[in-house]
């Protein structure tokens, strides 16, 4: 297609995926080869041809696509040491979805860059927050947003938030053990709330929290959360969760971002700097 011409995306059928529908049909099989030359099969299916999901390139090398199940898994490592850390959380109340997340991109034991926005709109009512690899998440969440779209050019409809999540879970799947970063919480319309992990698992819940101040969030959020939340109750939960975690955890930071995903949409509530924050929660104390 045009779109893809644009983007550069060159048509290899590295893996051959079930066609893009049977990604909302509940009643297919699909079977999974846990190996990199990996097929994925319907058992149920009366459709020969429909598009396939393109994939980034996958380095030609014995040891990566020749893997099979028949012995360990044997990760590929980088040259480097990749040290970071961040805390994302979603969870889900009477009003929909709130997803909070700090702005911290750390180093090891540098700050990369304070201002990185870990929370990313894929459309109206899907928002995706990332930990881990920085690279790593843009490059998936660019995928997804290119998938979901060309999934509604071609069916005339948008893609479901579990649809959604098991395309995501499906392109992970073979960079399993390749340290790949990317972990994802998906809230959406209904409400639903998915957590995609890099080796492509896939959890849904009503409370998610990643990262590495994750148990500093869980904290707060255990001890206030409950479905009769107010919105105005909800964020105030969401945002002293992500501020405690920044509080106690060096690699968390910044900012605090706030997201509300409802049955119009998403809406940014607010942005706040965790210094502001500490004052305020520090004067009501």
């Amino acid at each position: 297609m045009a779109l893809e011409d644009i983007c550069g995306f060159e048509e290899r059928r590295v893996h051959q995926f079930s066609p893009l529908s049977s990604l909302e049909d509940s009643t297919s099989s699909t079977q999974v080869a846990d190996c990199y030359n990996l097929k994925w099969k319907r058992s149920k299916t009366s459709e020969n041809t429909l598009p396939h999901v393109f994939m980034p390139s996958i380095p030609c090398t014995s040891s990566f696509i020749n893997r099979t199940t028949d012995g360990p898994s044997v990760p590929t490592r980088r040259p480097f040491p990749l040290c970071h850390g961040t805390t994302t959380l979603g969870f889900i109340f009477q009003g929909g979805v709130i997803a909070a997340a700090d702005t911290r991109a750390s180093a090891g034991g540098l700050v990369a860059c304070p201002a990185v926005h870990k929370i990313t709109p894929i459309h109206s009512h899907l928002v995706v927050t990332s930990s881990g690899s920085g690279a790593d998440c843009m490059l998936w969440e660019r995928i997804l947003i290119r998938e979901i779209r060309l999934y509604q050019l071609r069916h005339g409809r948008r893609l479901s938030i579990r649809g959604s999540a098991k395309l995501l879970s499906f392109m992970l799947h073979p960079f399993k053990g390749t340290d790949v970063s990317p972990d994802s919480l998906s809230p959406n319309r209904g409400p639903k709330l998915i957590y995609v992990c890099s080796d492509g698992a896939r959890l849904q819940g009503d409370v998610f929290s990643v990262g590495s101040g994750s148990m500093y969030a869980y904290g707060v959020v255990d001890s206030g959360v409950r479905n009769e939340l107010t919105v105005e109750e909800a964020c105030e939960l969401g945002r002293r969760a992500i501020y405690q975690a920044t509080y106690r955890d060096a690699y968390s930071g910044g900012q605090v971002n706030l997201y509300h995903v409802h049955s119009e949409g998403w809406t940014r509530v607010s942005q706040e700097d965790v210094l502001m924050l500490h004052q305020r929660y520090k004067e009501q104390a």
